[in-house]
């Protein structure tokens, strides 16, 4: 495998620095930069109305500088009276005057100060908020699944998984762009933006409380140092890592990763069946899509089923888990089937099929 340089990897790290931080997925109803601007346009009404009241009555006002009021004076004793700064040049003298500062300017100046502090204030609450909700989300999350990558792979993986019934509240992205991670947090996701290959941002994710972790960033290189960090942080962790080229296979499997898919080799595979057989092509896909049409399970083997062969499961069984070994339904050495092996199956896809999540590391090819 070409792994760059130390000095390129350092440089790469650098260019994906950003501000760690943690988006959780949250319903925005309007922008905040629109909330403002509304609330602005609301204090100048305010403004505007308590000027034009005020002229309205400008005989009842005495101006110290000239005597007389005028349409900006109304709105120089608007401006000071709403900030409750109030210079005392210009008075209100007549009884309706004071009346209307009374009842009328003196209600205005209680909404112009709501409408204006009242945005720090939610500016303020929504951050104890999201604070609040960062906290709690840091203290339930366990045994979730983290993805590292929202590139077309780790969409994919996602929707498999989720389509097994995974919750979205258990899946943890984590990638280096701002988008990707508002994309993610738009579909219900928690996000993480940074660069995986720094420990402090898998630490953000939860990565060593995690049950299973799905590598799938754009580069070879990248996915060799995400999953030796990864399982620096957590030895227990299921890890599933996505590569390119065949020949960095092994690598990913020294660093810790339990399985590794070369998506151009299996794409190519796939191709290659599909030409010699569309039919067959489409079962696969089928296969390998979760949730529609026949799905490839794995199950563990139930009580009923002990001491049965594979052929004489209900289930279409295409293979044993025994132990750290996969063994083909056909295989002498499967024998009668025991309570601690796994099935893999084919079965039709309805709402209630799921796959049973093992703990067990895959074995080390």
């Amino acid at each position: 495998m070409k792994l760059p340089g130390h000095d390129a990897i350092a440089r790469q790290a650098d260019e994906h620095l950003v501000t760690h931080r943690v988006k959780l997925p949250r319903k925005v109803v309007e922008r905040p930069i629109r909330q403002v601007v509304k609330r602005l346009v609301m204090a100048l009404a305010v403004l505007v109305a308590t000027a034009l009241i005020v002229y309205a009555d400008r005989e009842g006002y005495h101006d110290n500088a000239d005597g007389s009021v005028d349409l900006l004076d109304a709105f120089y004793y608007a401006t000071v009276t709403l900030s409750t700064t109030g210079y005392g040049d210009i008075t209100p003298v007549s009884d309706g005057a004071r009346l209307a500062n009374i009842f009328v300017i003196t209600p205005l100046r209680v909404l112009f100060l709501i409408i204006l502090v009242g945005t720090t204030l939610e500016v303020l609450t929504e951050r104890t908020r999201e604070e609040w909700r960062l906290n709690r989300w840091r203290s339930v999350l366990r045994d979730h699944t983290v993805v590292v990558g929202f590139g077309t792979k780790g969409r994919s993986a996602i929707q498999t998984v989720c389509a097994t019934g995974l919750k979205k509240e258990q899946v943890v992205v984590v990638d280096p762009s701002s988008k990707a991670i508002d994309a993610a947090t738009a579909e219900g996701f928690a996000g993480v933006v940074g660069d995986a290959t720094r420990s402090e941002v898998l630490k953000r994710a939860e990565v060593h409380k995690a049950r299973q972790i799905i590598i799938a960033p754009q580069r070879d290189d990248t996915a060799v140092l995400v999953t030796l960090t990864a399982r620096q942080l957590n030895r227990g962790a299921k890890i599933v890592a996505a590569v390119r080229e065949e020949e960095n296979a092994p690598l990913l499997r020294q660093s810790g990763a339990d399985a590794v898919i070369t998506s151009s080799g299996a794409a190519g595979r796939l191709l290659g069946l599909s030409v010699l057989s569309p039919a067959a092509g489409m079962v696969m896909e089928d296969l390998i899509q979760q949730g529609s049409g026949l799905d490839l399970v794995e199950r563990p083997v139930v009580r009923g089923e002990v001491g049965k062969t594979p052929r004489e499961t209900d289930d279409l069984v295409v293979s044993v888990v025994r132990g750290h070994r996969v063994l083909g339904y056909d295989d002498p050495s499967v024998g009668a089937l025991q309570l601690t092996d796994r099935l893999i199956t084919i079965v039709r896809a309805t709402p209630g099929n799921q796959v049973t999540p093992d703990t067990r590391p895959l074995p080390h090819g």
